[in-house]
């Protein structure tokens, strides 16, 4: 009984691997800029490795319900590469996550391209520039930043631990008062000046004492 417990959970656990990997492989996008696409998919292998502070990142940067993205990824089987494209699209020119979405699920055949032209983004425009800058925002806060329209190949392994080590340590770490001083060095400082210089005032009595 136990051997076939923990071989059902190694398969379970290979499923959930060969999905993972699949999922990451398989995804293809057309947006029209090269860059763009590219970054898309390292931001759909990102998706897979680490869905809570990709999940996150279209909460707080992009302003998607967290419901909603999770029914697009868990219940729509949707790719992290799309969602997060979806939400960006969304942001850049003032509409819902839903909106954008859904009008992509209607005709997915056409491809991003097509969606964004349908608003008037073209490659070029400010709007597309708009949807670049958020690109870069986000690999800077998955802690790897990189440049519009410079090539290059990020590997995610171990980022997503980090950043959230790092965040957790910054914002609930000790020693700082609200200014950034630290506190340990203040509060010694402050201390330490008080101790002399009440040592020194005793010395001083107790040396005029003596004349």
């Amino acid at each position: 009984m136990r051997r076939s417990l923990l071989a059902l959970t190694a398969f379970a656990a290979l499923g959930l691997a060969a999905t993972a990997g699949a999922q990451t492989i398989s995804f293809r996008v057309s947006t029209g800029d090269g860059w763009v696409d590219n970054r898309l998919v390292e931001v759909n292998d990102y998706g897979v490795r680490y869905r809570e502070p990709f999940v996150d990142e279209i909460v707080t940067s992009y302003g998607a319900p967290r419901p909603y993205v999770n029914e697009l990824l868990v219940t729509r089987h949707w790719s992290p590469g799309d969602v997060y494209y979806a939400c960006a699209m969304a942001h850049s020119i003032g509409r819902p996550c839903a909106e954008v979405a859904d009008r992509y699920e209607r005709d997915r055949g056409h491809g991003w391209g097509a969606v964004a032209m349908s608003y008037g983004i073209k490659p070029g425009s400010p709007q597309f520039f708009a949807l670049k800058r958020g690109v870069v925002g986000s690999y800077g806060r998955w802690g790897h930043p990189i440049a519009i329209d410079r090539e290059e190949h990020v590997r995610w392994e171990g980022r997503g631990e980090e950043r959230h080590e790092h965040g957790h340590e910054f914002k609930h770490g000790h020693g700082h008062d609200e200014h950034g001083h630290h506190d340990h060095d203040h509060g010694h400082g402050h201390d330490h000046d008080k101790g002399h210089g009440k040592g020194d005032h005793d010395r001083k009595e107790h040396g005029h004492g003596h004349k």
